[in-house]
């Protein structure tokens, strides 16, 4: 498994944080997605067949792109 955690700029509020984690909820290999509005992170564990690009695109689909991608 694969754990990775990230800064995302436009975490504002925990709807934010919410939107994020059923958007990566829905892709197949998530196995947890959490995050931390103040710090504006998300933490998430995945395995096969998620993969970080696949994340990234999900993430930037929603408008919540990550800061290192």
């Amino acid at each position: 498994m694969t754990s990775k955690s990230f800064e995302v700029p436009s975490i504002g509020c925990a709807g934010c944080v919410q939107a994020i984690k059923m958007e990566l909820e829905d892709l197949a290999g998530v196995q947890a997605v959490s995050g931390d509005v103040p710090s504006k992170t998300i933490q998430i564990d995945f395995d096969a067949p998620a993969s970080w690009d696949a994340i990234v695109q999900a993430l930037k689909g929603i408008d919540y792109p990550p800061a290192s991608a």
